[in-house]
């Protein structure tokens, strides 16, 4: 087998990464080199986007360590069994690529994730190294994000959080049931052991000392988790309510739902729900309403056909099609948690509203200036100068917002 050059392996590792949904940098620690005693920055609102010459906008080399993997995770491109092109990175190598690639203002971050090679602790330990190297030798003061293996020994998973950002623990599937079909090599109580140490890790590293001192920090961006959504079988229902779980339990910044399609060469008899890219859409949307618009899972839940959620009209406005008897809102009166349901108002929309109303009443061209979805949000509001018709029987009433029909090509 030819050797492959560097830039080979970067062609390779680099498309294979982009099955790893967990690449934000949001919340990481404030550091910069404008002192002139390291390199790289990332700011304190974790914003690291560089441009490249051509007008591209770059951020984190994203990239795996290695494709090789010891597991046959059914629903993997780079299981043991797949037939695709293998190629390992050295750590020396992840680190003069992500060194030469700052100097070359394309990127202000790492996001490093990798199969298992041999065993887990080795491969986490190649990881560590590649974390510390960059910190210590090279002085990179700019974002690291490191794909943890909740097989990897505690130790090995604290030194990490030492060097990086943020730590992401793989939770797979929406269930256990599922991991132990489609990836039975991978154990969920082990994820969900990881995934609490990092969390108490983080809390125990907050707290000063006797001595006042604070100690090192600990992925100060916090840990997030990736969950394949389609391999299963498992309706969107389950899986916001694993989510809901998630951030409950382990504190989590951000689960990543990532869409599963079929590999080509794949021999396992795994289910679909099409399409995936919407439906990954439609759960993001569906995850912000829980997390900022103070939704329960039930209530989306209960909007949904079958547990699954409506591909043609977001999952706000398919809660208030559901809920028609709630509307139309007086946004002059209503209070903060009752506008925040309102489809088309968003958060920062109805700050406005609030800090606005307070001294003068509202009108239709106010809502208009703040930002509002007036598309949306016209048909479920009253103000003082606009009143919407009758909102009538709900199939009327979602043929105004579902897209018209395609009439599609045969080539």
């Amino acid at each position: 087998m030819a050797r492959l050059t560097l830039d080979q392996k970067l062609a390779i590792l680099s498309d294979a990464a982009k099955y790893d949904a967990s690449c934000a940098s949001s919340g990481g620690q404030r550091r910069d080199s404008r002192d002139g005693k390291g390199l790289g920055s990332t700011t304190g609102s974790g914003i690291c986007h560089a441009y490249a010459p051509d007008g591209r906008c770059i951020s984190l080399l994203k990239i795996l360590m290695t494709n090789f993997c010891i597991y046959d995770c059914a629903y993997c491109v780079n299981r043991v069994s797949s037939n695709v092109e293998r190629a390992r990175f050295s750590p020396e190598e992840v680190v003069t690529l992500t060194l030469e690639f700052y100097r070359r203002n394309y990127i202000e971050g790492l996001f490093l994730s990798s199969g298992i090679i041999r065993s887990p602790d080795e491969t986490m330990g190649d990881m560590v190294r590649i974390a510390r190297m960059l910190r210590t030798e090279h002085r990179f003061r700019g974002y690291i994000h490191l794909k943890t293996i909740p097989d990897a020994t505690p130790e090995l998973i604290e030194q990490a959080g030492l060097y990086a950002d943020r730590l992401s623990v793989n939770v797979e599937l929406p269930t256990d049931r599922a991991v132990q079909s489609y990836a039975p090599e991978k154990s969920p109580d082990q994820i969900r052991r990881a995934m609490a140490d990092v969390r108490l890790k983080r809390e125990a590293r907050k707290e000063r000392s006797f001595t006042g001192k604070r100690p090192a920090r600990f992925a100060p961006a916090g840990q997030s988790t990736q969950m394949i959504v389609g391999a299963d079988g498992a309706d969107d229902a389950t899986i916001l309510r694993t989510s809901t779980r998630l951030y409950s339990s382990y504190r989590l910044k951000r689960v990543y739902y990532s869409a599963f399609s079929p590999i080509p060469d794949s021999s396992a008899a795994l289910p679909l729900i099409k399409p995936p890219l919407m439906r990954e859409h439609r759960l993001y949307q569906a995850d912000w309403l829980l997390r900022f618009y103070g939704f329960g899972v039930e209530e989306i839940a209960a909007s949904t056909a079958g547990g699954l959620l409506d591909l043609e009209v977001d999952p706000k406005l398919a809660w208030a099609l559901a809920n028609r008897h709630l509307f139309p809102v007086d946004v002059n009166r209503a209070e903060r948690e009752t506008l925040l349901r309102v489809p088309g108002l968003g958060t920062k929309t109805v700050g406005r509203i609030l800090a606005t109303r307070g001294h003068r009443t509202l009108r239709y061209e106010d809502l208009r200036r703040m930002g509002a979805n007036l598309k949306q949000a016209k048909t479920f509001i009253t103000l003082l100068d606009w009143r919407p018709r009758a909102l009538g029987d709900a199939a009327d009433l979602r043929a105004r917002f579902a897209p018209p029909p395609e009439q599609l090509q045969l080539i």
